[in-house]
Order: C-alpha cells, then sequence, then structure tokens
C-alpha cells in the first residue's frame, strides 16, 4: 500500500525531532500503522538549514500553502506555533480537504471551536496530542481511555517552567528573580517568559482539556488565569512547614453550577504524588467516577517527546484515513450535535480553601480582629502558623501616632469557602491598622 504523505510546517526544534523519530523507528511505526509515513514536503522560511536536516528527497520550500496545494500530501502538520498565520494556514489545509496534526494550544485553546467545525463539515481530522503535555498521552487517555467516566475534575503540572522556578525556589531558598534567571541560563525558559509565568500556556492547555472533558467549547477567555511571578520565598517555606507544597496547577471542575476552568499557584499536600513532580517535568491527574484518581507523567516538552506525541497523531490519522468521518472519535470526545452548553464559572462562584498570609503588628489583640472577619463570614480556620517577632529579621513599623511596633506573620489556613466572599473579608482585613502589608492569598487544593 502506498505510504501516507506529509507535509510539514516548520522545521525547528520540535519539527526536526519529528523528522528524526519518524526516519529512526520507521520499521516499527509501520508494523503498527500498517503502512509507510512518509515526509515527503517541508516548508521553511530557512530553505538552507531546512536542506540540511532532511537531505535528499524530501521537497523543501519558504512557501506553507505550496504544501497545503500539493496533491499528493495527505497530512499537514503544523508546528508553526502562534494565532496568526498558523490559524490561516490551518483553515486552508482543511479547506484543501487535508488532515492536520498540530502541537499549537494556543491556536486550539482560541479558535478551537472554528477549527474543529470546518474539519467536521470537510470530513477531515485535526489531531493535537502534541498540545498539551508533550510526550504525555494526555489527550488519547481523556477522549477514548476513559470514555466510560463521567469526568468530575482535572488538576495538573502542565508548564514546566514554571515547576523548575518553583522547584528551585523550595530547594534552593530562591526569591522568583533569582529562580526565573536560572532557568533562563538553562535553557527552560524563554528571553521572554511572560506566557509560562503568568499562566497563560497551561491555561491554553487546561482549556483544551477542559472541553474534551466535558463536552464544552473551546473558551480560552472564560479562564481565569494567575501566575507565579507574585509568589515569595517566605510562601514556600511557610507551606512546606503545614505539610504543602506550592505548584502552578491547571484545574477545570464539574460543578452543579457549571464548569470552573482555572490556573493559578495552588498550596498541595505534600503527601500527593503530584506535589512531588519537581523540575521541568509535567503531570496530570483525572478524577473519573467510575476509575476514581489516574496520574499521568513524564516531559511535557522538547524535541522528541514532543515529537513522540506528534507521530502518534499522524500513526492514528493514517489508521483512520479511509474509515467514514462519521465513525472516527470526535474531536472533542463527544459527538458535535451532543455539545453541553454549561456555563464556565466565574472565579467569583468558584468553592475552594485558602492560605493567608498577613503581616501584622505584633501585639495584643490583632488576632482576635482577624479572626472575627473570618468567624463573621462564616469562614472556619484549618490550621495556623504565627512567627515569633525576633524571626521577623527585626522589623518595625510605624503606626499611627509614629509608634513602632514589631512585626510578625501570620499564616491562615481556611476551609472551602466561594471566592467572592472571600475577596470581601481580605479587603476588611486589608483595612485594618494593625495589617502592615498587602495579604497574600493562595488557593488550597487538597486533590482527594
Amino acid at each position: 500500500m502506498k505510504a501516507i504523505q506529509v507535509g510539514l510546517l516548520g522545521i525547528g526544534t520540535v519539527g526536526t525531532g519529528v523528522f528524526n523519530v519518524l526516519k529512526r523507528n520507521q520499521h516499527e511505526i509501520l508494523r503498527r500503522a500498517g503502512r509507510g509515513i512518509e515526509i515527503t514536503m517541508v516548508a521553511d522560511l530557512d530553505t538552507a538549514r531546512a536542506r540540511s536536516l532532511v537531505g535528499n528527497g524530501v521537497e523543501v520550500v519558504s512557501d506553507a500553502r505550496a504544501v497545503i496545494a500539493n496533491p499528493e500530501i495527505d497530512i499537514v502538520v503544523e508546528l508553526i506555533g502562534g494565532y496568526g498565520i498558523a490559524r490561516q494556514l490551518v483553515m486552508e489545509a482543511i479547506e484543501a480537504g487535508k488532515h492536520v496534526v498540530t502541537a499549537n494550544k494556543a491556536l486550539l485553546a482560541v479558535h478551537g471551536t472554528e477549527i474543529f467545525a470546518a474539519a467536521h463539515r470537510k470530513g477531515v481530522m485535526v489531531a493535537f496530542e502534541a498540545a498539551v503535555a508533550g510526550g504525555i498521552p494526555i489527550i488519547k487517555a481523556l477522549r477514548e481511555g476513559l470514555t466510560a467516566n463521567s469526568i468530575e475534575w482535572i488538576a495538573g503540572i502542565i508548564n514546566g517552567t514554571t515547576n523548575f522556578i518553583l522547584s528551585e525556589m523550595r530547594d534552593k531558598g530562591l526569591d522568583f528573580d533569582v529562580a526565573l534567571k536560572e532557568a533562563q541560563r538553562l535553557g527552560y525558559a524563554e528571553a521572554d517568559p511572560t506566557f509560562d509565568i503568568e499562566g497563560v500556556d497551561a491555561a491554553h492547555k487546561a482549556t483544551i482539556m477542559s472541553a474534551i472533558a466535558f463536552g464544552i467549547p473551546v473558551q480560552f477567555d472564560k479562564a481565569y488565569v494567575e501566575g507565579i511571578t507574585r509568589l515569595g520565598a517566605q510562601d514556600i517555606r511557610y507551606a512546606e512547614q503545614l505539610g504543602y507544597r506550592i505548584k502552578l496547577l491547571g484545574i477545570t471542575k464539574r460543578t452543579a453550577r457549571g464548569v470552573e476552568l482555572r490556573v493559578h499557584p495552588s498550596l498541595v499536600p505534600s503527601k500527593r504524588l503530584i506535589a512531588n513532580v519537581e523540575g521541568a517535568m509535567n503531570a496530570v491527574m483525572v478524577q473519573g467516577d467510575a476509575v476514581g484518581t489516574t496520574l499521568y507523567y513524564g516531559k511535557g516538552a522538547g524535541s522528541e517527546p514532543t515529537a513522540s506525541a506528534v507521530i502518534a497523531d499522524l500513526v492514528d490519522v493514517t489508521r483512520l484515513h479511509t474509515v467514514d468521518a462519521a465513525h472516527r472519535v470526535p474531536h472533542l470526545a463527544f459527538q458535535p450535535d451532543a455539545m453541553s452548553d454549561a456555563p464556565v464559572l466565574p472565579m467569583s462562584e468558584v468553592v475552594t480553601s485558602y492560605y493567608l498570609r498577613l503581616r501584622v503588628a505584633d501585639e495584643a489583640g490583632v488576632l482576635a480582629r482577624v479572626t472575627g472577619l473570618l468567624a463573621a463570614a462564616d469562614i472556619s480556620i484549618d490550621a495556623m502558623l504565627q512567627r515569633e517577632a525576633d524571626q521577623v529579621a527585626g522589623e518595625c513599623q510605624p503606626l499611627e501616632g509614629g509608634r513602632s511596633v514589631a512585626q510578625t506573620d501570620l499564616i491562615i489556613l481556611t476551609h472551602s469557602v466561594r471566592e467572592g466572599t472571600m475577596n470581601e473579608v481580605i479587603a476588611q482585613m486589608q483595612d485594618l491598622p494593625t495589617v502592615l502589608a498587602p495579604i497574600v492569598r493562595i488557593r488550597k487544593e487538597e486533590l482527594a
């Protein structure tokens, strides 16, 4: 049987990995796919470099549209990235009747609804295993392996850069800025790390997983996104003393009122396996009603780990190439006419528990006033930690009237409460004259 012909748009880090792994493991892939898979055309602006990577026998062009226009190409692999030209090329490939494989989580999180609808109309597949968690097969697990389950929640460490930074802060006691510079020096963080450290990259991935888990449209614009830039080394230490570690989590959860979709730093009990995922590794927990809790762990980025996922998609498309479109696995797991209109909840309606750090005057009555505000809002306390005054670097703060007072850190863990209520109480606490600095609030997830 004639080999499937693949056109590659972009041969950077991932594209090079795809070409090399496909060439190295071609015999195993042929045995699994049932027919050969060959990259016969590559589009890259740097044609000289591209030719040096692929050698003879592969046509190299500078115009990606030449790949799409080639009637011999069955599958287009988009590895350009971003929202702009990549979206245009993917839509043109679909319109031309080509199957598409992409690692572009940003594109799918923002424009996925449009792209999947176009693919459904044309009867072609859009495969995107590599878009979430690199080499971890989490998309296939959610879409196929757990199809018997009603998914209850997903929580994932899905950005290796931020996990590396948080690991460095915990292991070495570094401040955020120092840990970020180390991540950049080692190549884990980009020169402009904004998408990673502000949580945007993780939110793209969480949006895609949420759509598959709950059968809702991809809705990145409704995700709550908070990064790690405001975390202090002292919060990492305090969390450790209380039996927790801080991780940037992408969380999506089914509730009676709608779907939660959020990315933010979270305290996770140290005994949870996901709390012990260190360095640049990724891990995703999925809670299903039948299977219980499952954990998926591995490399979330890199040339060959991501290539592993891209090639797995190529094999899937090859196997299903001649299958009637109605009998293929739906892009978002649920049949297109059975998608849910469950709303994505605003963050103010999310119920979770909290870590609060208050820098307060070390004097009588302060604790009573703080706990009184919590009690008035019916927020119960799970645990509390207070540092002795002489442990706060001998700092003093002038109060009204010029009087100086020693400071201490008051750490409070709460039980579950609606975020809107917690926001109101934090504002009341902040107005107390004995609260001497902005209150630090980190959400707490037991993941039980």
